[in-house]
Order: C-alpha cells, then structure tokens, then sequence
C-alpha cells in the first residue's frame, strides 16, 4: 500500500506498473499522483485515461537521452558503418555455442 501522499515513478518497464490499478488509485486520489515514462503500449494510445488525469505527468520514453548519450551514440555507429563498409566490422557480438 502507498500513502495518499506518494507518487509513483516508473521510467524502467512499462508493464510492471498495472496501468488500469494505476487510472483507478489516481482518479480516486488513493495517492497523490504518478510521473511515467514508459507504458504498457507505446505509444499510449491517443484516448487512454492516464492523459486526461491532473494528477499523472506523463513523458514519452525520453529517460535515456542526453547529449552525451547521443554523442556516443551516433559516434560509435558511424565507426561501426564505416568499419562494416571496408569489410572490417567492429563491436562484433560473438555468439556461444
């Protein structure tokens, strides 16, 4: 049990956050409120009821993004393009067997 004074927090997986119980304890101010960033279906749907709560800040899946995550990113897959372009793949997984 939460008190009416918590507010639940989910950027990890959207399905470990039943999102029906979740509308149901918002709407009924069970507690305080809600801040996700993941869900069971993403995009949530356009008419899903945790849109339409005061009570419920909602983000679309941007918890893993920094400048300095996309540096690397973006970085890295150029090498790998470039590397695999010359026959020379780089950051290869090597399967077990």
């Amino acid at each position: 049990l939460m008190k009416d004074t918590a507010f639940l927090i989910n950027t990890s997986r959207g399905p470990i956050v039943n999102e029906f119980d979740l509308v149901e304890a918002l709407e009924k101010n069970i507690i305080m409120g809600a801040g996700l960033d993941v869900y069971d279906i993403e995009p949530l749907p356009e008419n899903h009821k945790l849109r339409f709560l005061p009570n419920a800040l909602l983000l679309p899946h941007l918890g893993y993004v920094t400048k300095e995550n996309y540096e690397v990113f973006y970085s890295q897959m150029g090498e790998n393009l470039q590397a695999f372009k010359e026959g020379k793949p780089i950051r290869v997984i090597q399967m077990l067997n």
